[in-house]
């Protein structure tokens, strides 16, 4: 069983791969992590895209406001949308600095930073299908007629500091993510493509939807 962190070096989110190989199964450590849990104290790191997601001017022009834009799906998020060339402001708690600030780093290098516009694509985490499937559809009805679109991502065995922090089967962490299909735990930059998709021109006729991103998962978040 491989233990190491992901090694994004070699390949981007758009060369052919082995999903099951993409990454390396993981046996994350049994000890939980206080509070929101941190990116920079995750044990494996998890792959933000950092090195591995290649943006392609699918967002030029747009606005993005990420919450919980510090680590996790929400940092991955972040990183995207500012190389696919959005302009990215992100939402965080003040105990997450030290995530946020890396983020920062990341968005500024991949886009200009601009003055902050009031009229931002929105997107946020919803932590339980139930929700999600509730929430996505009646607001999506009532706002298609508006060209607004409303959809959603329900994210499966994702290794984010939200695991050992309290989130998805934290009594089975060294076991996280091995009963998926795949057999192993997704990470943050494998979600990032699916919000890439839903804020880009090319989802224009896909609303109300809820994109389950869960490598094969037997039950559903």
């Amino acid at each position: 069983m491989n233990d190491k962190s992901p090694d994004t070096t070699e390949t981007d989110q758009l060369v052919l791969q082995n999903p099951v190989t993409r990454y390396p199964k993981i046996s994350p450590p049994a000890e939980k992590q206080p509070g929101t849990g941190s990116d920079a104290d995750l044990t494996p790191k998890a792959d933000l895209g950092e090195k591995s997601y290649r943006g392609t001017g699918r967002l030029e022009g747009r606005r993005a406001l990420i919450t919980g834009g510090d680590s996790g799906i929400g940092a991955a998020t972040a990183i995207a949308f500012a190389r696919e060339g959005a302009d990215v402001a992100i939402t965080y708690l003040e105990q997450e600095q030290e995530d946020a600030d890396k983020v920062v780093s990341l968005v500024e290098a991949a886009t200009s930073v601009q003055a902050y516009d009031p009229s931002p694509t929105l997107l946020d985490y919803a932590s339980t299908k139930a929700a999600i499937n509730n929430f996505t559809k009646g607001l999506a009805q009532s706002l298609a007629p508006k060209g607004i679109r409303v959809n959603a991502v329900a994210p499966g065995p994702i290794w984010t500091p939200l695991q050992p922090s309290g989130g998805q089967l934290t009594e089975d962490l060294p076991e996280f993510g091995h009963d998926t299909a795949l057999g192993r735990a997704g990470q943050p930059t494998e979600v990032a493509p699916v919000y890439v998709f839903l804020a880009s021109p090319e989802s224009s006729y896909v609303v109300g939807e809820t994109l389950n991103v869960n490598g094969g998962s037997a039950t559903t978040p």
